[in-house]
Formats: structure tokens, sequence, C-alpha cells
């Protein structure tokens, strides 16, 4: 039985997140990821969809020979061969899952796979019992279980826990729920369906309209205690719900979510620089908690306060996730107390009159120039009028 404050972080980076374009990974790329998502402290590491081609599958058994101390799950459709290929596949991991889905409202069984509702719970019975055949840990998902009908979700999940199923993911599949809505839908299914407190409820959030970790978040508050998500929140369309920033709430927040989990914080950076890496894209800036902004400061305001104590206008420190140190970075917007602090890590203590010149100096440069270097804060020591060397 799992332990009620621990959180378990399911990492789908190698799978949903691949499926986003610009995201595709060869196999040497996801078997260096797979290793530090290991290193990461993840505790379910989605290693691919071993039915969708050779090369899927090739990683997702190189990744569950290979990757240890971490538990090795693929995806598949409730299908028989996409099942058996599942199984197949994750064999040699000393730590496996299969991950078994259908859909399960009704806009999705009618236009996409024509069945009625009877034969979707018929298929989920038969696969998850399936894929207990090659494991012993099956996970469910109601693939868009937050616009599907509450009597029908209940039954739904109901057969699959059944029929053997250990954990019972509940997706917001297209960015759809609210957390208002989402946390009332784990309360619900906490409430009817029977045999549910032996299973872990798990969340699985798509950033359509950008709630992704805030739904995420209200999911635990229903009872969920996974959480899937990838690295920088890449996935389909709008992208997963962030990892880095599910964990870094979970640690901010201690007082609201108070929760244990593996995930080692000291390695978010860098596991989003190494997926930067290997896809064809880094993060934007102003991405929390691993974005090049997210702990820079340009405001004199922020500067000052961030000198006098960085708690003022930080809840994390750089370190904590990895992020080397804070940057104050100097610009029309910075204050005097930021231009003297830079200037003494130069070597040069100026008098008050001294930096109220070399200030004004450095205002002036300010407006014509985007770009401050500390070759530029040096020029303007001996400088009786701002030079700007190059504007950028």
């Amino acid at each position: 039985m799992q332990n009620p404050n621990q959180i378990v972080f399911f990492d789908t980076t190698l799978r949903d997140g691949e499926q986003s374009p610009g995201c595709t990974m060869h196999l040497d790329e996801k078997l260096r990821m797979a290793h530090q998502l290991r290193d990461l402290g993840v505790d379910i590491l989605e290693a691919g969809f071993a039915i969708a081609s050779e090369g899927d599958f090739d990683a997702v058994q190189t990744i569950a020979r290979e990757v240890t101390g971490t538990r090795i799950a693929s995806l598949a459709r409730c299908k028989r061969e996409d099942i058996d290929a599942a199984g197949r596949a994750i064999q040699p991991a000393k730590s496996n899952r299969i991950h078994t889905f259908l859909a399960s409202s009704d806009l999705h069984l009618e236009y996409k796979l024509r069945i009625s509702r009877e034969q979707a719970l018929d298929q989920v019975a038969e696969s998850v019992r399936q894929a207990r055949g090659y494991t012993d840990d099956v996970e469910f998902s109601t693939e868009d279980g937050t616009r599907t009908d509450p009597e029908f979700l209940v039954k739904m999940i109901t057969v699959a826990v059944q029929a053997g199923a250990n954990t019972i993911n509940i997706p917001d599949t297209v960015g759809y729920t609210t957390p208002a809505e989402y946390e009332a839908i784990f309360r619900m299914v906490k409430e009817r369906v029977p045999g549910i407190d032996d299973i872990i409820l798990s969340t699985h959030c798509h950033d359509d309209l950008g709630m992704a970790v805030a739904n995420s978040l209200a999911g635990i508050e229903g009872g969920a205690r996974q959480v899937e998500c990838t690295i920088n929140g890449i996935g389909e369309r709008a992208g997963n719900a962030a990892l880095e920033e599910i964990a870094a709430a979970l640690m901010v927040r201690r007082d609201r979510f108070p929760y244990t989990s593996n995930i080692r914080l000291e390695q978010l950076y860098p596991t989003s620089q190494m997926l930067a890496q290997c896809i064809s894209f880094g993060v934007a800036p102003n991405k929390a908690v691993v974005g090049a902004n997210a702990f820079a400061h340009e405001s004199g305001i922020h500067q000052h306060g961030m000198l006098a104590n960085p708690l003022t206008y930080e809840i994390m420190t750089p370190a904590s996730v990895g992020a080397g140190s804070t940057n104050l970075v100097l610009g029309k917007h910075s204050g005097r107390r930021a231009l003297a602090d830079r200037l003494e890590k130069l070597g040069h203590q100026l008098t008050r009159e001294q930096l109220d010149e070399v200030y004004h100096r450095f205002t002036e440069l300010a407006d014509r120039k985007k770009s401050i270097y500390d070759q530029d804060i040096l020029g303007l020591l001996k400088a009786e009028k701002p030079v700007v060397a190059a504007i950028t």
C-alpha cells in the first residue's frame, strides 16, 4: 500500500513529450534522457509507445534493459497487439508497467472509435486482464476523462479496477477542465468506485488553456497521488504539465501540499538543459523554475530588495533547483544599489558623489543600449560621456 503522503512522479517526456512537433529523439538521446530522468528521481518512466514503430519498440526495450532504479512503462491502446508489444518491450526491466488506455467520452466513442459504451467496457476488462498477464503493475487511463459523463466514468473505472488495474489515470486530454472541476472528479471517484482505496489515482493534464500545472495540483488535493508530467512541459499541442513546476510548487507550498516525493530538486535545471540539447528548441526565457529569467532581476526596486534579503523577491533559491545563482541584470530599470554592487564585485568601491556621477552616465547608456556588459560598466568609470560601441 502506498504512503498516502507520497506523490509518485510519472514522467512521460519520452512518450507524450516526444509526440510534440520538434521533439523527436533518436535512441541514443532517449537513452541519455532516461538515465538523467532516473537520476532526477522519477518513479515511473514511460519510455515510449511500443506498438507505434520499430524504433519506439527498440527504445522501450533498450531503456528497460539498461536503465535501473526506476519503473519502466510502455503505453498501449486497449488492443491485443498493442499490449503484446508493450509486454515484450518492458520485459527486460526489473520493475515495469503497462499503461493501457481507452477513450471514455461519448464524443470519442462515437466519432473516433465508433463503438458503444458497452463495447468500451468489454475492451477495458479484456485489455487490463491481458496486461496483467505480462506484469503485476497495470495502469488504466480514461482518455478524455474530463469530458466524460460522470456516471459512465465511474462505471469504466470500476471495470478497470475489478479487472486488476493498480493505477487509474483520469486525463484532461485536451486541457479543457478547471482546477475546481478536476478536484471534484477525483473526490467523486474516491467516493463512488468500490475498492478505490487500494488504487493510486493519477493526473495527466494538458496545457491548452494554460492550467495544466494548476489542474495537476488540484487533482492532488482531490486525492490523486500520482502526477503525469514532462520536462519543460513538452507534449501534444500546448504541452503537458511541467514536472519542474509541479515539483517546485510542492516544495515551496509545503504548507498547502504536505507531501514528499523522490524528486531530487537540484537536478531540475540540469535535466531541463539536457532535454533542450536533445530536441530542436529550448525553454522560453520567462519559463517558470528553469527559464533564463526565472532568477533574473532588472527593476531597481526588485534589485534593492534582493540585495537586502533575497526572500523579498525569490520564493526559492536558484541553487535549490540546480540553476546556479541569482542574476541582477543591469539595464535602464536598475537603481544605484545594483550598480554599486556590480562595481564592488568588479573591484571598485565608489563614494556617494562618484556613484552619482557614474549612475548618471549609466542611465544615459542604458537608454541607448539594450544589453549592458561588465566592460561597459568599467568604461563608465573613465568616460565623460557614454560611449556605445555596438547597439544590440
